[in-house]
């Protein structure tokens, strides 16, 4: 990847590269859990986005954020599959569980197995969407703030 690094239009600060490295680093900061800063990166060096706004914007992710970030995901991938989520978490407790510890081991094995879908969904909606957002909005106030200069510019004539 050395050579790649040295392209000038990934370090440039441009409307489309800006826009693309923020897309990108939303999409992967949302979507992997491991591995996001080099997936981001590799990704913006061959679409040609910013490789610095790219690897920044993954941090929407952190210790902070992953609780909240994951809870929303499962709920809207719960939603659009269809499943109600009481009864993904509620389907395999009873009160013979309670007493006995392989019963106990199994029923976290079934919720974490149950889980896995609607969080799949979840978070495959919410990094698609999230980053066409984030692309649109970047492309939006770059153009505002153009708009401004160039109206201050005028008027300062």
């Amino acid at each position: 990847m050395g050579p790649a690094l040295y392209q000038p239009r990934l370090w440039q600060l441009n409307r489309q590269g800006v826009a693309l490295g923020f897309s990108v680093g939303l999409f992967f900061g949302l979507l992997v859990p491991v591995l996001q800063m080099p997936a981001a990166a590799a990704i913006a060096i061959l679409f040609r986005a910013n490789l610095l706004v790219a690897i920044i914007s993954t941090l929407i992710s952190n210790p902070f954020t992953y609780a909240p970030i994951y809870f929303f995901a499962f709920r809207l991938g719960a939603l659009i599959i269809g499943d109600p989520v009481n009864s993904i978490i509620d389907e395999s407790f009873n009160e013979s569980v309670i007493n006995n510890k392989r019963a106990y081991l199994y029923y976290f094995q079934e919720i974490f197995m149950n889980l896995g879908k609607p969080l799949l969904v979840g978070l495959m909606t919410l990094a698609v969407s999230t980053s066409a957002v984030g692309y649109v909005s970047v492309l939006a106030v770059w153009r505002l703030a153009t708009l401004l200069e160039w109206r201050h510019r005028s008027l300062k004539r």
